[in-house]
């Protein structure tokens, strides 16, 4: 029997609706919680993901304001616009859209968000929180990994999870997120020796290494839980073949468009995955819903408020 699809668009539509009342309930008491993304330059894809992430501001009634430079700004000028972000009352979480135009110091803008303002969690005093286990603001996407799996009602506890991919972004947090939830945890990465020994070891197996279709079913327990973390878009023929051939729907739309989305996993994981995570449609939405979470997190931690919410508990 092929695996069950986890649902991203329903979850993270569930989070959303929760924030959206976090978000009524501050806006009541006078402390709208506001989100400044910062977009350098015009590359389309950056322009595609800033343009979801206000949208999404839009429709939780969190105040957004995008900022675009030109792609020939200078570093300090970046810090200096950060500085004035980080002064502002109505701006609570700062993003700045990544990757960033060289020779921009991408190293010395983040750093220069005040932690209280990283609603992407990659300043290393959050990552420090998350590793202690302290309040913090988390990784939008392994944080969206874990409440996909937690109200999907796939138990983390004293599961053997392997998470394949050593990124700042997603593989270091990702095994912390599981750590912190009572898994035992290996990381694997390009220099792992044996990865099939060691992702066939997983009941929880996530995948994040930015390569399409590189985890296949020779790779996966039968029975085990696959969260593919990858968006690889796939415009060659015959790499589409080795991963799509005889999938109709997916020809029929590579034929229109020139190109498909495909996770990290091979289609064939489903064979022998008991669950996994669609691409598109699985983590996807999470990421987004969870920047939206932060930024009400962040609104509440930098005021001293404390509303009831059930995102992110326990991590």
């Amino acid at each position: 029997m092929p695996a069950k699809m986890l649902d991203g668009p329903k979850v993270a539509s569930l989070i959303n609706a929760e924030t959206a009342e976090e978000v009524k309930a501050l806006t009541q008491a006078g402390l709208r919680p506001g989100l400044a993304a910062v977009l350098v330059g015009n590359d389309p894809a950056s322009e595609v993901y800033v343009r979801s992430k206000t949208k999404a501001c839009d429709e939780l009634n969190i105040y957004s304001e995008k900022i675009t430079p030109p792609a020939d700004v200078t570093t300090e000028k970046m810090l200096q616009l950060v500085r004035e972000l980080n002064a502002r009352e109505d701006i609570d979480g700062i993003l700045i859209q990544l990757p960033l135009p060289r020779p921009l110091n991408t190293e010395r803008i983040l750093m220069e968000v005040l932690p209280a303002k990283d609603v992407d969690g990659f300043h290393p005093l959050n990552v420090g929180f998350l590793s202690t286990q302290r309040p913090g603001l988390v990784p939008c996407t392994p944080m969206g990994c874990i409440e996909l799996l937690r109200r999907s009602g796939i138990p983390i506890e004293k599961q053997d999870a392997v998470v394949v991919g050593r990124s700042d972004i997603v593989g270091k947090p990702m095994a912390m997120l599981l750590t912190n939830a009572n898994a035992t945890v290996t990381l694997c990465h390009s220099k792992t020796k044996d990865l099939i020994g060691m992702c066939k070891r997983a009941d929880i197996l996530v995948v994040a290494m930015g390569r399409a279709g590189t985890i296949t079913k020779e790779h996966v327990k039968i029975g085990a839980t696959v969260v593919d973390v990858g968006i690889n878009r796939v415009a060659d023929p015959e790499e589409f073949k080795r991963l799509f051939a005889g999938n109709a729907k997916r020809e029929d739309s590579f034929a229109r468009h020139g190109y498909t989305l495909a996770g990290d996993c091979h289609p064939n994981v489903a064979e022998v995955a008991s669950v996994m995570s669609p691409v598109p449609g699985g983590v996807g939405p999470l990421t987004i819903a969870m920047l939206m979470s932060n930024t009400v997190k962040a609104a509440k931690m930098r005021r001293g408020v404390h509303l009831k919410t059930t995102v992110g508990v326990g991590y």
